[in-house]
């Protein structure tokens, strides 16, 4: 089964010669444009002469996409700690926020994180010192 990024050989014009190209475009299950490794030319498709199919296919393992709730799953929720500004955090854990709920980091930087939610990503500061309170004492 040949899809868009896989590999097959088709005639190339420019290098005059059949060549291995990868599958730029298709249509329904036809291949429409394929670019040559070679030349780095991109044409239509022109089968090898004397074949009705492609010679030589290849194809990329099927990625798996994962649900926000399924990626909550997997971490388990019983892991997320409570957010806090003054709580440091690294990336993929869990966090449970008062208003936004349950969200992943996705990026830390300095005072800040990346926090996915459901709803939306939101950035978060971390990491800050409580607020040192300066005693005023009074002199008589």
């Amino acid at each position: 089964m040949t899809r868009v990024g896989g590999e097959v050989d088709s005639h190339c014009g420019k290098c005059k010669m059949v060549l291995a190209h990868t599958v730029l475009a298709m249509v329904g299950s036809s291949i429409a444009r394929v670019h040559c490794n070679t030349c780095g030319s991109d044409h239509v498709f022109r089968r090898t002469p004397g074949t009705t199919a492609p010679v030589r296919t290849t194809s990329r393992p099927a990625r798996v996409v994962l649900g926000f709730e399924a990626q909550i799953q997997a971490r388990g929720v019983e892991t997320a700690r409570a957010y806090s500004p003054r709580a440091t955090f690294q990336v993929d854990e869990l966090i449970s926020h008062p208003t936004f709920g349950l969200g992943i980091v996705r990026a830390v930087r300095q005072d800040k994180v990346d926090v996915a939610f459901k709803a939306a990503e939101r950035t978060l500061i971390h990491g800050r010192a409580p607020a040192a309170t300066e005693s005023r004492t009074t002199e008589t």
